[in-house]
């Protein structure tokens, strides 16, 4: 079969009716370097220049260089840096698939081979553009980095290299300075490489001047990304290949929504009209209230319904949206308890919520409730604790479901040993592997090895769990009748079983 590439893409190869194909002149100029060539960007930062271009609102392409040793630039040089992008959704409550062919990347560089080819882009003018996903630890600082490696071993350490290289090939023309946008999912994501950079300058002894034109001509912005990226379907790729006609091994799939806010000077929305073709971007002096409307109602209804859904006997978020109990507890936890508690504009929060309950239940993506289960503990205390703290304090009473959801998060440890850095824990359906820090795990074990059966015992486990600092950073004792209440909860979830108690809680009926 033949394979992907520009000689496929300018001959007479038929492609299928329902796949987008449209290249661009050879001649357009390399207006981007991307630190990353994983799934995430090419279907989110890439598919973008890749709309813009086909608008003829950017003209430009993207060099992609690879952060590790180990990557995908070699495939991506052998398919010219093309790839089949599929995009699949709910659209209005309908299924929909959106095929496309991304011709925005030029090529891609291997800085452990080609470490030159790499500074020479420093030295392009029309480089402007600084775009990175090196996952959540490649914006790290490392001490022992250098200069004299080539090249340095961090990602932070590299992209001084290059502007240290581009600093003295341009003889510090303040005109020169890159516009940095990090995708990385961590917050405030370009101050904290901004910071690096420039301890990173500072520890090898680079010029003053050089640093002085870093931190004033050079622009870190901060980012929030959002889109499931599924990547390489490996599960479909034979039926999917026999329907294209022809060979992609950097074929990617996601889900239709995205989001990309960035926090930044206004002005630089003429120079990356993203918004000019449509796409969901958000230019804003302030990420903030976006950060907490993603944290709390996606992330928090997330993390805040699966311990119940999972222990209920369900296996994926679909399972979950599509099931008449859970479902409806899962729109009445982000309904009635987040968003009341979020001090933002509401039709802001009942939008994005809405969204939120479309991609839920996307039929296209099988999200498994024990992926989303991993270290429960850290995710419960951003991403939920917040919610059930401000709805309190807003309303003088306890938010009941996620109240609840605490105590289904807990129950899930109930019957867990430990066995090595794992525990093996049990649900009705039978036993399964949990995954958390080691020493919460050998926590909630041995708080659970007190537990006698009685109402008592349960309330005497949620004070012991609520009580640990080290856990949630406060005594969630304090939290008036929070103990009591999570305690009951834990209480009936044990009697009566996770069904029976979810059940009366989403119906209405009266608790202890």
């Amino acid at each position: 079969m033949v394979k992907l590439n520009k000689q496929l893409l300018k001959g007479n190869f038929e492609f299928p009716s329902d796949l987008e194909v449209q290249d661009f002149p050879e001649d357009l100029p390399e207006k981007v370097i991307q630190f990353g060539e994983g799934n995430f960007l090419r279907a989110f930062v890439d598919w973008m220049f890749h709309q813009m271009n086909k608008a003829h609102l950017f003209n430009g392409r993207v060099v992609v260089v690879q952060p590790i040793a180990e990557g995908l630039v070699e495939k991506l040089n052998q398919q010219d840096g093309l790839y089949t992008l599929i995009l699949r959704g709910l659209k209005d409550g309908v299924p929909t698939e959106i095929k496309e062919i991304i011709s925005s990347v030029s090529r891609g560089i291997n800085p452990y081979t080609q470490w030159e080819e790499f500074l020479r882009c420093a030295e392009d003018p029309n480089i402007e553009f600084v775009i990175s996903n090196t996952t959540e630890a490649g914006i790290y600082y490392d001490k022992n980095d250098s200069l004299d490696k080539r090249p340095p071993v961090s990602f932070p350490g590299k992209l001084v290299a290059y502007l240290f290289h581009r600093y003295k090939h341009f003889s510090g023309d303040p005109t020169k300075g890159m516009v940095i946008i990090p995708c990385e999912l961590i917050d405030r994501n370009g101050d904290n490489l901004r910071k690096i950079v420039l301890q990173l300058s500072k520890d090898w002894n680079l010029p003053e001047e050089f640093i002085k034109w870093v931190e004033e001509n050079n622009i870190f912005l901060n980012t929030l990304v959002d889109r499931v990226v599924t990547g390489y379907p490996k599960d479909e790729i034979t039926e999917i290949i026999s329907k294209l006609g022809y060979e992609d091994e950097l074929l990617d799939t996601g889900e239709l929504f995205h989001l990309w806010v960035i926090e930044g000077p206004k002005e630089l929305s003429e120079k990356l009209p993203f918004t000019k073709v449509g796409l969901n971007v958000i230019w804003t002096d302030d990420m903030t209230p976006y950060r907490t409307r993603k944290v709390r109602i996606l992330n928090g209804a997330h993390t805040s319904s699966v311990p119940a859904a999972f222990l209920y006997g369900l296996e994926t978020v679909g399972e979950m949206m599509d099931h008449d109990v859970m479902g409806e507890y899962v729109k009445n936890i982000i309904y009635d308890e987040i968003i009341p508690s979020i001090d933002l504009d509401k039709k802001m929060l009942t939008d994005f919520a809405d969204s939120v309950i479309e991609r839920f239940r996307n039929p296209f993506i099988k999200h498994y409730l024990i992926s989303i289960l991993l270290n429960s503990s850290s995710k419960f205390k951003t991403r939920v604790l917040p919610s059930i703290i401000e709805y309190y304090r807003r309303f003088g009473k306890l938010p009941e479901k996620l109240t609840f959801s605490m105590a289904a998060l807990i129950a899930v440890y109930k019957d867990g040993r430990v066995e090595g850095t794992s525990m093996v824990a049990r649900r009705e359906k039978g036993e399964f592997i949990m995954k958390d820090d080691l020493p919460v795990l050998q926590f909630l074990e041995n708080t659970w090895k007190k537990f006698n059966g009685s109402l008592e015992s349960a309330i005497e486990v949620a004070r012991e769990v609520l009580g640990n600092i080290d856990l949630w950073e406060e005594d969630l004792n304090n939290i008036p009748g929070f103990t009591e209440k999570v305690g009951n909860y834990l209480y009936q979830i044990s009697a009566e079983g996770i069904r029976e108690t979810v059940h009366r809680l989403v119906k209405g009926e009266r608790n202890i």
